[in-house]
């Protein structure tokens, strides 16, 4: 530990947010990186504890302790070195993810936590700044191929440590470009696309070849992608909106989340679109249906599109302000959170529930009936009010209410592959599909989660590909010895 006393002397701070009369009139991040003293002190907070327990809370493993004590001692370079050995982008974790390793931190037991995705974002720029990232090819290649199918993190992660490992990696993505819900499903306030650039010229120095713009089932058959890779790894992502099914569903005006955000990111990457596919919130009311992280991403863009008004609508109640004791530590706090798009503008209501939406006589919507709730027995006990139902005026309403699974697609079918009760792609405990040679790994297996868990799943993948390559190269080696 580097300082004793630091977590006495120091409060937690974290990266300062740029104003709020100047961010929501462009599309620039939002958070500014924090100046290297500030970084250095929230090391010094580290408490020595002992038993830590946020590498634990961490999926990746991340080593906290120990690049936090670097950041503190100065030795940026050793930290990041420590940084990079379980992460294999810390510069979007970093960025988008919640950091449930600041949940498990000792210190957040009395006091507040270590800003852990801070110190995160700063070791990882710094290394970036000082040209320690740069491509690092494997120096030998094993002549096996293996195809990645789908480049969100999951699949970038499980390509990167395939590719680390010698093998010949290829990624296909569906989409125009390379990233997933990185590119089209984040906004570019939260990820400027420069920065998922400037990794994927990276991975693809290192010899990672993409192939965006092919649809495995339609652009490439199954039985082509099998012949020409000895494992494919499955990383499509859970892409199946979870629908509202009430009266007035239908009208216009009424859109997914991912369909509106990912409009945005396609103009923000400078796409023309045809008009007649227009979803802007420019001068409407808007109501949001979901109170997570996609549905501030729609807040903060509607913001910024120039929203009359916006409306947040979630379906749970509000959560207390500190932790409840149903919830001790070290779990994952389940408090009332803001994000920066929240200080933006908007109303948050909470316990509501949708009952239809109205129509403006001409087919498109022109408001949402709802009605309060109370939580009886648990999150799916609901008793409602009629009395008290309501009309709230809405030009456009966005489903942000999560992902039910893998959409259905080609590839699944013709593979016909095993799939859960919870409709996800089921797998075995060494990450292989009910089809030989056939792995899969993130959202698409453990359903919707976080960027951290896609990623971890997407390397704990890689390895086990990488033992059943060497398996299958062991047995056509045993087999050759016997045919002579």
């Amino acid at each position: 530990m580097g300082k004793p006393t630091g977590f006495l002397e120091i409060g937690r701070r974290t990266a300062r947010t740029r104003p709020v009369h100047e961010r929501t009139h462009d599309w620039q991040e939002i958070y500014l990186l924090q100046p290297a003293d500030d970084v250095q002190g929230q090391g010094a907070r580290c408490m020595d504890c002992g038993i830590p327990f946020c590498h634990q809370g961490c999926p990746l493993g991340n080593l906290i302790p120990e690049w936090n004590d670097l950041v503190y001692a100065g030795r940026w370079q050793q930290a990041f070195q420590r940084l990079a050995s379980t992460n294999n982008f810390p510069e979007l974790t970093g960025r988008l993810c919640p950091a449930p390793c600041e949940g498990s931190c000792v210190l957040g037991i009395a006091d507040d936590p270590v800003a852990i995705k801070d110190v995160e974002v700063a070791i990882v720029e710094r290394a970036f700044a000082e040209g320690w990232i740069v491509p690092r090819p494997p120096a030998v290649r094993t002549g096996r191929r293996v195809a990645v199918v789908g480049s969100g993190p999951a699949g970038l992660a499980a390509a990167d440590q395939l590719n680390r490992a010698g093998h010949q990696v290829t990624v296909f993505e569906r989409a125009d470009r390379i990233g997933g819900l990185l590119r089209y499903g984040i906004p570019e306030f939260k990820l400027e696309k420069g920065i998922l650039d400037r990794r994927l010229a990276l991975l693809e120095a290192e010899g990672i070849v993409f192939r965006p713009g092919v649809d495995i089932g339609i652009d490439m058959s199954v039985g082509d992608l099998r012949r020409s890779f000895q494992a494919i790894v499955l990383c499509a992502g859970a892409e199946q909106p979870r629908d509202l099914h009430v009266p007035g569903r239908e009208l216009d005006g009424i859109h997914f989340a991912v369909d509106y955000l990912t409009r945005q990111n396609r103009l923000c990457a400078g796409d023309v679109l045809p008009a007649e596919g227009d979803i802007s919130a420019a001068g409407k009311r808007v109501v949001i249906l979901g109170g997570g992280d996609t549905g501030a991403d729609c807040l903060g863009t509607a913001h910024r599109q120039g929203a009359r008004s916006v409306h947040q609508l979630e379906l749970m109640g509000q959560p207390p302000a500190t932790r409840g004791p149903g919830n001790p530590w070290p779990e994952w706090p389940r408090v009332f959170r803001t994000s920066a798009a929240h200080h933006e503008g908007g109303e948050r209501w909470f316990s509501v529930v949708t009952e239809g939406f109205l129509s403006n006589g001409s087919g498109r919507v022109s408001a949402l009936q709802g009605v309060p709730v109370e939580h009886t027995h648990g999150r799916d006990a609901l008793s409602g009010h009629p009395q008290e139902s309501f009309v709230l005026p809405a030009d456009l309403v966005l489903l942000a209410m999560g992902f039910t699974g893998p959409r259905p697609t080609p590839l699944l079918a013709e593979l016909n592959l095993r799939m859960t009760e919870r409709g996800t792609v089921w797998r075995d405990a060494a990450w292989m599909t009910s089809e030989p040679g056939v792995f899969t790994a993130g959202d698409m297996q453990r359903g919707q989660s976080l960027i951290v868990w896609a990623m971890a799943d997407g390397r704990s993948a890689a390895r086990a590909v990488a033992g059943w390559l060497m398996t299958q190269s062991d047995l056509r080696a045993a087999t050759a010895r016997r045919e002579v």
